[in-house]
């Protein structure tokens, strides 16, 4: 029998798997510290984005059944 490989618990809470085989993450600096961003980089990071492509590697070990 081989072993199981464990998913990142971390990494499983921030980046979503796709049916391409991509991963979909958040914009960061929503939380606090905001009200001297203007509502369109406001709008602009609230909308999700794609990990490129090293990001995409490394995401591909740290959730392998993903």
């Amino acid at each position: 029998m081989s072993q199981k490989l464990k998913t990142h618990s971390g990494a499983k809470k921030r980046f979503m798997p796709t049916s391409k085989g991509n991963f979909k993450r958040w914009h960061v600096g929503r939380r606090h510290l905001n009200l001297s961003l203007s509502p369109e980089r406001s709008n602009r990071l609230a909308k999700s984005a794609l990990a490129d492509s090293t990001q995409k590697q490394k995401l591909r070990r740290l959730m392998p059944y993903a």
